[in-house]
């Protein structure tokens, strides 16, 4: 007799737990405290002024819109922000414009959906924005207007129009901390690439090639979270412009800014330089007396231009310990030099540069800081 499935061995199914414990979230809700006071002014506004300004009946799509422009719009540029406004708003009007024509049912919503996404593509309105037109468009079609609440393709516009222009201003009026969040990534690519020069010290003291593709490795790394730095800086800049708040943390952001470009060459620099180093040890060669300490100089000058950079000070010690980084590297050299051992030097002063020129040094004074005839 075969076994009957009632026989068959059940498998317990077990849901996933979390991993975040009661203080874990306690410290997240406390950290979204600017999102939660988003949504309750944003929504509260969008509906008073909706319902009771407008005299708009059913005026859901107000605070509806004004969710979906502080939810989905966290952290998008301007541009991308106000077509996600603008998407919202037109999702609702070619929707309403399409069922006052065709009606409702089933195979008008498939067809509203299908020539909103239309209309976004033609006019330029794509990702985000699109979907949430797409979305708009759709909860319009199964809601039926009430009674006696005028041309619903008029008051649902305007709703979803009020509610996007609320969303946008209190994003304007609660601003994420541009300093901090550009401070956070800034740091985190600072602090990776003094590890990196560390490594790259490490190797040249112990002469192990290993230890400088590891540092090579890391260096390679670093590529991403310099583009992730590009994108908030871009973000950031924008809120120091448009937001009232943050009007005061221009110079400072701009600091910031500033240096991006200088950063990045200062990465690509560390990167040949941990190139060259494992090409000398996996050649045998000798690193130079004193050159694991011009590495480690460097990574030292990284550390305290990041502090500066923070505090906002006058980054003097900073330039005092890239020269003197640089000045060990090229009085290190031996006499009779190989092309890597030559590399090492140059890249050494030449990354000692790159962060001269983002502490705000000219050329001219840079040329006259590293010339050590």
């Amino acid at each position: 007799m075969s076994p009957s499935r009632d026989d068959a061995p059940r498998r317990r199914i077990r849901l996933p737990h979390s991993q975040l414990t009661w203080s874990d979230r306690l410290r997240m809700l406390r950290k979204r405290w600017r999102l939660l006071l988003r949504l309750g002014g944003a929504t509260a506004v969008a509906y008073f002024v909706s319902t009771h300004l407008l005299g708009h009946s059913q005026a859901f799509f107000a605070p509806i819109s004004a969710v979906i422009v502080i939810i989905a719009g966290a952290g998008l540029r301007a541009r991308t922000l106000f077509e996600l406004v603008l998407g919202v708003a037109l999702g609702v009007l070619v929707g309403e414009l399409l069922i006052l024509l065709i009606g409702r049912g089933t195979w008008q919503i498939a067809l509203v959906v299908v020539l909103t996404i239309v209309v976004c593509t033609l006019l330029g309105i794509k990702g985000l924005a699109m979907t949430q037109a797409a979305n708009s468009s759709v909860l319009l079609a199964a809601v039926l207007p009430g009674v006696n609440a005028g041309n619903p393709a008029v008051t649902r516009f305007l709703d979803a129009l009020i509610g996007g222009c609320a969303g946008l201003a209190m994003i304007l009026l609660v601003p994420r901390n541009a300093v901090r969040d550009i401070d956070i990534e800034v740091q985190s690519l600072l602090k990776r690439l003094a590890g990196v020069l560390g490594l790259i010290a490490e190797a040249m003291r112990l002469q192990d090639t290993d230890v400088a593709e590891r540092a090579l490795d890391e260096a390679r790394a670093m590529q991403p979270g310099l583009q992730a730095l590009e994108s908030t800086a871009a973000s950031v800049s924008e809120i120091t412009r448009m937001s009232p708040m943050r009007w005061k943390q221009r110079e400072h952001v701009g600091m910031y800014v500033g240096a991006i470009r200088d950063f990045d060459n200062a990465i690509r620099d560390a990167r040949v330089l941990a190139r060259r180093t494992a090409a000398m040890l996996r050649h045998h060669e000798q690193a130079p007396a004193g050159m694991d300490l011009a590495a480690k100089s460097l990574a030292r000058a990284v550390e305290i231009f990041a502090d500066d950079l923070s505090e906002r000070d006058d980054f003097e010690e900073a330039r005092r310990e890239l020269v003197d980084a640089a000045r060990i590297a090229v009085t290190a050299l031996p006499g009779a030099m190989t092309m890597n051992t030559a590399a090492i030097a140059a890249q050494v002063r030449s990354l000692a540069a790159d962060l001269l020129y983002a502490s705000g040094s000219t050329r001219d004074e840079i040329d006259e800081r590293l010339d050590f005839d």
